[in-house]
């Protein structure tokens, strides 16, 4: 007797997609000459990391509920040791990690969330909003 094979109906994105995701694109960030160093640093207990970035992820995407943190707060505490271009970094290693491990639908999906994301993260660090309304750049402290 043939098993008919399983496939996952289209749209649906999985837990551990995303998991996998995480993990291989912070295996890549480990490695990355830019990165790695500020990410190697601020991180002490990768496995536990890792399970609280896919939290988070499952969160963003799947509207799971399971993260419960402050990214923002997280990056504030190394605002002195990241550039914006990291950020620029950050994204090309997700865009193309992104593309090898999920589907393309998704894969453009998750691109597109962090991408929001880290404009966000780059808008929190660098800028703040006067008076008017309009985003000015923060004067960062010296050493900072």
């Amino acid at each position: 007797m043939r098993h008919q094979q399983y496939h996952q109906p289209a749209g649906l994105m999985l837990e551990v997609e995303l998991q996998r995701l995480v993990d291989r694109f912070y295996a890549k960030v480990r490695q990355d000459e830019l990165i790695g160093p500020i990410f190697n640093a601020a991180i002490g207990d990768w496995p536990e990391h890792l399970e609280k970035l896919g939290a988070f992820w499952s969160s963003v995407m799947l509207t799971s509920g399971r993260y419960k943190g402050n990214p923002m707060a997280a990056h504030i505490r190394h605002a002195a040791a990241i550039e914006p271009v990291m950020f620029d970094r950050w994204l090309d290693l997700w865009r193309e990690t992104a593309a090898e491990v999920l589907e393309a639908g998704h894969a453009n999906a998750v691109i597109a969330k962090a991408e929001r994301i880290a404009e966000s993260f780059k808008l929190g660090l660098w800028f703040r909003i006067d008076a008017s309304g309009s985003a000015v750049p923060q004067l960062r402290a010296e050493g900072t």
